[in-house]
């Protein structure tokens, strides 16, 4: 198999050198960059697979690097912020990031993120003869293609996005707690997953949605959860 490569960002060169000795470890190629601009240089000219990206850098942030990638491209994003940076991190994952670390941070529960993204995101890439389609008035999910159709058109998911619009269109009608599906998604114990699931699930609205204050499918159940209306 080749290897899956992952573009580690950050203006602090001991940070970039550390996270690559660990990357390199597991059999994953490494690029480096030191900004948002770079970072932006690197992806274009090379085939990235996972970006670890900095929030508090010069040149250009990461929330501004994050906006830029999404508009393009739906590769695994996991940001690096510090604790003071909370509005921050929220933001990030408004624009599309789709995890997040915050420093200081122990290289192992880093390098078990980015194990996790590149599971789901290369299961997304692969076929699966045992696909189906599941469709709720015109939203259409093709398990076969790993995409969301709406009214005939393809919505443009990040991998985490298509995950959890997975979940709750293939179990309609079912209430899913923020719990149940952060912990289903993520394959990993909900931790302060509030924010996290709830911005992923706005997001999800402003794709599908006509009118995402008033939601014909993803709803919210107060106390609750959510749910993919039938």
């Amino acid at each position: 198999m080749t290897k899956l490569t992952v573009l580690v960002t950050d203006d602090d060169q001991d940070i970039r050198d550390g996270i690559e000795i660990y990357l390199k470890n597991e059999g994953y190629n490494v690029i480096k960059a030191a900004d948002g601009v770079e970072a932006l240089e690197k992806l274009a000219n090379n085939e990235v697979h996972l970006i670890i990206l900095d929030i508090m850098m010069p040149n250009m942030d990461g929330i501004t690097a994050t906006f830029k990638i999404r508009e393009e491209r739906n590769i695994p994003i996991i940001m690096l912020s510090a604790k003071a940076e909370d509005g921050d991190k929220i933001h990030g994952l408004s624009v599309g990031a789709d995890d997040y670390v915050t420093k200081p941070f122990h290289p192992l529960e880093l390098l078990a993120r980015v194990k996790s993204q590149l599971r789901r995101y290369v299961q997304l890439g692969t076929y699966n003869d045992g696909g189906a389609k599941v469709e709720i008035d015109g939203l259409v999910l093709d398990e076969d293609a790993k995409e969301v159709i709406l009214e005939g058109e393809p919505v443009r998911l990040t991998p985490i996005e298509y995950k959890i619009t997975e979940l709750l269109m293939k179990n309609a009608g079912r209430v899913f707690s923020i719990r149940e599906i952060y912990e289903r998604v993520w394959n990993e114990e909900a931790y302060n997953a509030e924010n996290i699931v709830a911005v992923h699930i706005r997001k999800i609205r402003e794709k599908i949605e006509a009118d995402p204050k008033n939601p014909r499918y993803l709803k919210v159940v107060w106390g609750v959860g959510y749910k993919m209306e039938k």
